[in-house]
């Protein structure tokens, strides 16, 4: 059993997502003790912001006539896809930043499209859990309902184009006690809090029972 674990948050040891993550792992370790966990933290050592656009022109170049950063691209892609495909289960935490997909985010997706055969499903079948937060709130209603630009986005890489077996622990409002133009907001900050966790406990259990099955 390998579990991929993917984090993007630049908040390192403050990081909502990574904290309701880690509940996810959690319980897949907790249930499978023996289980590789291969760790990629995007933020902490992000990948390189000119490697897909690299990588591209490597793989359009004939092997002999690759630079040394074509080459050191390509098989950065490579390895990116690879252990997309080898997995067994993900857990990945990837906020939303500015409305959207993070940067560090963004990358690891193209490096990984450009690792493989065009139109590879590098998860297919594979359960999966994305754990994705917001600072503030989007939901039907709000001022900025429609502003969350990251969520379908990941739904249509992870599911769509990648094929996985998706669960999504969503947790908004973490900027709640931040802010202080959200201060109002304590209350429902702390029910959607409380509710995420479950819910990533919960994604938890069933991922390691999936596995034991």
């Amino acid at each position: 059993m390998t579990v991929l674990r993917v984090d993007a948050s630049i908040q390192g040891d403050r990081s909502a997502s990574s904290a309701l993550a880690d509940l996810v792992l959690d319980r897949v370790v907790a249930a499978h003790p023996h289980a590789a966990v291969v760790r990629r933290h995007l933020c902490a050592d992000p990948l390189p912001a000119d490697a897909w656009a690299t990588a591209i022109s490597g793989s359009f170049t004939p092997e002999a006539d690759r630079t040394e950063a074509q080459r050191a691209a390509v098989a950065l892609a490579q390895e990116v896809a690879t252990e997309l495909q080898d997995a067994t289960s993900a857990v990945l935490a990837l906020p939303l930043y500015n409305f959207g997909v993070s940067q560090h985010a963004k990358t690891w997706i193209d490096l990984a499209i450009a690792g493989a055969p065009q139109g590879t499903r590098l998860l297919e079948g594979t359960p999966t859990v994305l754990v994705t937060t917001r600072g503030g709130a989007y939901g039907a209603g709000t001022p900025r309902e429609g502003w969350d630009h990251n969520t379908d986005y990941l739904r249509r890489i992870l599911v769509d184009v990648w094929g996985a077996d998706l669960t999504v622990v969503e947790r908004e409002f973490t900027l709640v006690g931040v802010n202080p133009a959200l201060d109002d907001f304590a209350e429902v900050a702390a029910h959607m809090h409380t509710t995420a966790r479950e819910a990533a406990a919960q994604a938890g259990a069933a991922l390691a029972a999936r596995r034991a099955a």
